[in-house]
């Protein structure tokens, strides 16, 4: 699938508008009134104008780094040969689907969403689905009862979505369903932010909204896997490789 030149920060952006209009809106009315400030107040409202303004150019231009120029859609870390059955699983935006049907065209690829506009309020994710509709054999689950029998997937990908699950419990019992599904011998692979220090520094406060490598790695045990491998796309993006744990059932 060809992706257009700045389409991952261009849907950021227009993901996210209220925020930018907001913002604009802010920087522009400050900078207008500085000229009728005092001395120090103007100084001040100038740096401050000057370090947000800095803060949201900073964020875009990773963000155009990570979703327009990395090989994060190249998803070179999944397996070289072909799988014989693969679960997608989203959050509402499927960016994936495609790629992984023209990676391995052999394999039985199921697709499961669990969006839910009560549990998941994000604005932007509303909006990406108004602006791309989901994959026609997606199927609406839920994160504690995924429609699938037990031992089925030897490959099941979560991209850039568990982190919308805010609840640690439901995120547990989410990765215990992923567990349940799981062939004995399946990877499954999570890509995701983690709020870190290099995330800090491209998203400021907004690095809140990922989880930490400790959270994860909490998830993962308590749910029955174990981490098999890490792999970083770029500094700022981080797939974890699990298989089940040994003591699994």
């Amino acid at each position: 699938m060809m992706r257009k030149p700045f389409q991952g920060v261009w849907n950021i952006v227009r993901f996210n508008r209220q925020f930018y209009i907001v913002a604009l809106t802010i920087l522009l009315f400050v900078l207008f009134i500085i000229p009728y400030l005092p001395g120090n107040l103007k100084v001040l409202s100038l740096v401050v104008s000057c370090l947000a303004a800095s803060g949201i150019a900073i964020s875009l231009a990773v963000s155009h780094y990570i979703y327009d120029y990395s090989d994060l859609y190249k998803m070179n870390w999944l397996p070289h040969s072909s799988p014989n059955k693969i679960l997608n699983v989203h959050s509402g935006f499927d960016e994936t689907s495609l790629i992984i049907q023209q990676k391995f065209p052999n394999a039985e690829l199921k697709i499961a969403d669990f969006y839910d506009a009560k549990k998941h309020t994000e604005v932007s994710i509303k909006r990406a689905r108004e602006i791309y509709p989901p994959h026609p054999e997606t199927a609406s689950v839920k994160t504690d009862a995924l429609p699938f029998n037990a031992k089925t997937f030897d490959v099941i990908i979560v991209c850039l979505a568990a982190h919308e699950i805010r609840n640690d419990k439901e995120r547990i019992t989410f990765f215990k369903e992923l567990q349940r599904i799981a062939e004995p011998s399946a990877k499954i692979y999570i890509t995701e932010h983690l709020r870190d220090f290099k995330n800090f520094m491209a998203y400021s406060i907004g690095f809140f909204h990922f989880h930490s490598r400790a959270t994860w790695f909490k998830t993962f045990h308590q749910s029955g896997f174990q981490m098999i491998e890490e792999k970083k796309t770029t500094p700022f993006i981080t797939t974890f490789i699990l298989e089940r744990n040994g003591n699994s059932l």
